[in-house]
């Protein structure tokens, strides 16, 4: 039986210590985790640092969103709307907290509807990276549109082709990290940037020992690690799993292409203790060393919270929060 809570005091207990993704700066001013929905039209809002935490809900003008991020210095959320089909930004988070209202105004977009069918986006700086995965509606292309914000929108710069289906996306640096969708691998491109328009080839690619179907991807420099989510049958409430592999760096460039990283590099989290079905997204607290799950299939939409495991096991949540729908969670600290 699952134990599902949302008090404000079990909330304070949890996520008092929360924190971003590669800080380790203990005197953060700012920690704040947000969530987007394919089914609620709202956007999600908690401030890790606030004396109770609470859960802040939003109404934005899609249905379908993908891919959320939050920037603190223009508090600011952005995602990829899959009912409209374009980037788009909403802002005064914060002010609508302090007022109590439930509805955010869209403040940019990008122009066109270039992409169709976006599962996530990965943002560095000014650059915002959206993953495009095939469907019948847009030709059966599986794609990579790179954007530049600007003050009054979103600026196309480049397109990628690739020729395996696409998700999870993770910008660090140069590079860029996609997972391949009905697979267990994890791709490469470096100094993606630098790529032309167009069909674009792997700089690397791997597969990840007793991982089914790759999803959610991140990593956090300060610590070397890669975390992985592990959808399995996306019917089954019980097979998803987390994976994370410690000295990232050293074991992918010691990984040949199209070889495997083997279960001795990783740390798992498999079993029906972890509620983990159809973890779509994942984000990680470099400095609380938490970790951040969208759950999708279970109860319809729930936010898993995690304590960094130091060993594979079948860990149970330290926090499960029902979010309905939910497809993307992004964590900053600053």
């Amino acid at each position: 039986m699952k134990n599902l809570f949302i008090t404000s005091a079990l909330l304070l207990l949890i996520f008092t210590s929360c924190d971003s993704n590669d800080s380790e700066n203990s005197n953060t001013s700012e920690a704040t985790l947000v969530t987007s929905s394919n089914t609620s039209g709202k956007i999600t809002y908690l401030d890790l640092l606030a004396a109770s935490p609470m859960v802040k809900s939003f109404t934005i003008a899609s249905t379908d969103a993908e891919g959320i991020s939050y920037n603190s210095e223009t508090d600011a959320v952005t995602v990829a709307s899959r009912t409209n089909n374009k980037l788009e930004t909403y802002t005064g988070i914060k002010s609508a907290v302090k007022a109590g209202t439930d509805n955010l105004m869209l403040s940019l977009s990008s122009l066109n509807t270039e992409f169709n069918n976006a599962r996530e986006t990965a943002v560095s700086g000014d650059i915002v990276v959206v993953a495009q995965d095939q469907l019948a509606s847009n030709n059966m292309m599986n794609k990579l549109f790179v954007y530049k914000r600007t003050t009054t929108g979103f600026t196309l710069l480049k397109t990628f082709t690739t020729d395996f289906k696409l998700w999870g996306i993770h910008i660090n640096g140069n590079d860029l990290y996609a997972v391949a969708d009905l697979t267990s691998d994890i791709v490469l491109f470096k100094d993606y940037m630098s790529k032309a328009s167009g069909a674009i080839t792997a700089t690397k690619r791997v597969s990840i020992a007793g991982l089914v179907r790759t999803h959610g991807i991140t990593y956090s420099a300060a610590d070397d690690i890669m975390i992985l989510t592990d959808v399995g049958n996306a019917t089954s409430g019980t097979d998803g799993g987390l994976v994370f592999i410690k000295n990232f760096t050293s074991v992918f460039n010691s990984t040949a292409t199209a070889g495997t990283i083997a279960l001795t590099s990783q740390i798992r989290i498999y079993g029906p203790n972890s509620l983990l079905g159809n973890p779509v997204d994942v984000a990680f607290d470099a400095l609380t060393k938490k970790v951040y799950v969208a759950e999708r299939l279970n109860a319809g939409g729930e936010v898993l919270t995690f304590n960094y495991p130091t060993m594979s096991a079948d860990a149970a949540p330290a926090n499960v929060r029902l979010e309905a729908g939910v497809t993307s969670v992004f964590v900053l600290r600053k």
